[in-house]
């Protein structure tokens, strides 16, 4: 076998597993999402990019707009897991404040700062 056959198949390899890992990182999110939405109403926020540690954070909000779930994932790759803010929980809407959640973080900050948007 040519060292190009070898290239191409060694490409086509990369590609497959790449769909198969990103199929299983938004099937992980989509079933925190899932479990997420069940405990109230949810706001969304994420930052964009491409070349830098995306983050998506999910804030489950009870009738009294007090947080009563939260899932947050980060990072460059499909690795990534969705994780709890346990220090959001149990925080009321107006006193969330991004930056003392996550004083070393902009782009958690800016994700939380979505999230808690009210939509008209």
């Amino acid at each position: 076998m040519s060292m190009m056959n070898t290239l191409i198949i060694f490409a086509i390899v990369a590609w497959l597993l790449q769909i198969i890992l990103g199929w299983w990182q938004i099937n992980r999110f989509n079933q925190a999402f899932a479990k997420l939405s069940a405990k109230g109403n949810v706001g969304i926020g994420r930052t964009p990019g491409r070349f830098k540690a995306k983050v998506v954070i999910a804030l489950a909000f009870d009738e009294h707009l007090t947080v009563v779930d939260s899932l947050m994932m980060k990072g460059l790759s499909v690795f990534a897991v969705p994780k709890t803010v346990e220090s959001l929980i149990g925080l009321s809407l107006q006193h969330i404040q991004p930056q003392a959640i996550f004083p070393d973080d902009k782009n958690a900050q800016d994700a939380l700062a979505q999230a808690i948007q009210i939509k008209d």
